[in-house]
């Protein structure tokens, strides 16, 4: 079974983690949800061949993310066309947020469900919870989250994992767009890691996945987190593709 291009991914990718608001200028996808994770505050080209008068386009883009109060931010990934990059550096815009994007086939007997394991609507107040304690978020923050799950549109589902006295342990979601599950937000507990409690929500989240239609499983993982990207690959995933942010110095 031949992998989905990179372009397929990306698309799935923006299905499966909207922004709140959006705007399109050619091949070039802006996006924007209050400062809640870079990749839902960013713009993307989804062509390289879209690679004409970048200066003035990265400028407007510029504007329009001021506009709402943003940073504005490129997420450049191979589809973002030479002269695209060669602006943004003559611009001396930094990098920030190298990462991998990993993939991997999936099959409805890969995996089966595990008992501890709660799949749970995305919206539902224990998930969000327990998304807010783990990853220490302020009131606001969570606020976004809400609002960015709210907007999904693909079937998703919250995975949560809690201790024996009902504290959440682990916690993960994973939304199915176009026949690839993307997962995000995978977070596990201080003092917990390493005790098998992410492997147990991916492989049920996948179960799930099967379920709802997907083909593939992809995800992205910051290129310097060693014990994810080790996860993933004993999981099956593969190397895709490299990204990485592009933003105008502080």
């Amino acid at each position: 079974m031949g992998l989905p291009g990179l372009r397929e991914i990306d698309c799935a990718g923006l299905k499966a983690w909207p922004g709140l608001d959006h705007a399109e200028d050619g091949a070039w996808v802006r996006r924007a949800a209050g400062r809640y994770t870079r990749r839902a505050n960013s713009v993307q080209c989804l062509d390289p061949a879209d690679d004409e008068d970048v200066v003035a386009r990265i400028a407007a883009s510029r504007r329009w993310f001021q506009l709402r109060g943003l940073r504005p931010i490129f997420r450049i990934t191979p589809l973002a066309g030479p002269n695209l990059r060669d602006a943004l550096n003559a611009l001396r815009w930094v990098v920030e947020g190298e990462s991998h994007v990993m993939i991997r086939p999936l099959d409805r007997s890969d995996y089966v469900g595990d008992p501890r394991i709660e799949v749970l609507p995305i919206t539902d107040p224990a998930w969000l919870q327990a998304q807010g304690q783990l990853q220490k978020y302020e009131e606001m923050t969570l606020d976004r989250l809400k609002a960015i799950v709210a907007a999904i549109a693909v079937p998703a589902c919250g995975l949560l994992v809690r201790s024996t006295d009902g504290s959440p342990v682990s916690a993960a979601l994973m939304g199915v767009a176009d026949g690839i599950v993307i997962t995000g937000n995978v977070v596990t507990a201080d003092g917990e890691r390493g005790k098998g409690y992410a492997t147990a929500l991916m492989r049920s989240g996948l179960a799930w996945a099967a379920g709802a239609g997907a083909r593939f499983a992809a995800l992205s993982v910051s290129a310097d987190n060693e014990p994810g990207l080790a996860l993933y690959g004993r999981m099956g995933y593969r190397f895709a593709y490299d990204y990485y942010y592009q933003a105008p110095a502080a």
